[in-house]
């Protein structure tokens, strides 16, 4: 078996929540596939997110920077993750299944004629993985016969990984030849929140269309700024209208699980089970007691948002005073 190399997200000079997620996956499967344990981070200035990825108990630590690599593009960032492969003798490359991953890792394959294993869930062996499908109601388990393996990690499934104590060392590599094939980064629209990060927050409230019309998630919108957290959506509040369609949590939305998940007038349709039933508690206020998030909740209020919610409020302020 050869060496495991993961390729780790950063931002703004840090690792971002999804690359630890992605150490919690290297941990796992170097512990099946044998080898040395190899990080990789590319971009323009990565040094200090270097030296906290250094923490985390890896063998060896490996930079790519230079101007032309600030901004992701798959068509730079690939041909270098193969080349640090190549270099260093690595069978089985990975990361996190995020947006960037999920069009870094395939192309990575296609340069290394390798298997792929989209979006695991967990580790099986050093070439078998499970992975879920049909919206979480079908597990499969899938081996990949080539000796060159690329796999995506789910999020949500590997825990954000904890520093190891030991320092690993920290290696810059050249970039080699930068060719962008004709792709240019013209710009990144994000929209500016004061909330976490749907993806990456420890505490998701999460409104449905039972709360009627948009300007009702108000009061979902202060009981997130009260407990710090995300505010979500199910798909048929998004396509009414209600609110912005990326605040929608499900299948064809945001997979989560945060360590809180509050769902407010959401019945409970698979899509949106899907993309958050791996929460580690989940609490669901409905007004029909048989609406399917209940078998999915640890904790269930059957009663209507519109008296749930301001006792709800009334309760965090009297706490948070005291």
């Amino acid at each position: 078996m050869g060496n495991v190399l993961i390729f780790l997200e950063q931002a703004d000079g840090a690792l971002r929540p999804a690359a630890l997620s992605a150490i919690s996956f290297a941990r796992t499967a170097h512990q099946a596939h044998g080898g040395k344990l190899l990080f990789l981070l590319i971009g323009d200035n990565v040094k200090a997110a270097a030296e906290q990825a250094a923490t985390f108990g890896a063998d060896a630590v490996f930079t790519v920077e230079a101007p032309a690599l600030k901004n992701y593009l798959a068509e730079t960032y690939a041909p270098i993750v193969v080349k640090v492969a190549k270099e260093q003798g690595a069978s089985l490359i990975g990361g996190t299944a995020t947006a960037v991953g999920k069009d870094l890792l395939p192309r990575v394959a296609g340069l290394l004629d390798a298997g792929l294993a989209p979006d695991v869930s967990a580790v099986l062996g050093a070439r078998q993985f499970r992975r879920a499908s049909n919206a979480g109601n079908v597990v499969q388990s899938l081996e990949v016969l080539g000796d060159i393996v690329v796999v995506s990690a789910r999020q949500t499934e590997f825990a954000r990984a904890t520093p190891a104590g030991s320092k690993s060392p920290v290696t810059a590599v050249a970039p080699g030849q930068i060719d962008a094939r004709g792709a240019e980064f013209v710009e990144l629209q994000t929209q500016k929140r004061d909330r976490p990060d749907l993806t990456e927050a420890r505490i998701i409230v999460s409104g449905g269309r039972g709360m009627k019309d948009g300007k009702n998630f108000a009061q979902i919108e202060q009981i997130c700024d009260m407990l710090g957290a995300a505010m979500g959506a199910s798909r048929a509040a998004c396509d009414a209208g209600m609110v912005p369609n990326d605040l929608q949590v499900g299948q064809t939305g945001k997979v989560v699980a945060p360590d809180l998940y509050i769902a407010v007038a959401i019945s409970g349709a698979i899509q949106h089970l899907a993309g958050m039933k791996g929460s580690k508690v989940i609490v669901a206020i409905n007004k029909d007691a048989e609406a399917p998030i209940f078998q999915v909740a640890d904790y269930g209020l059957v009663t209507t948002w519109e008296k749930a919610l301001p006792e709800l409020q009334s309760e965090l302020k009297r706490v948070k005073a005291h």
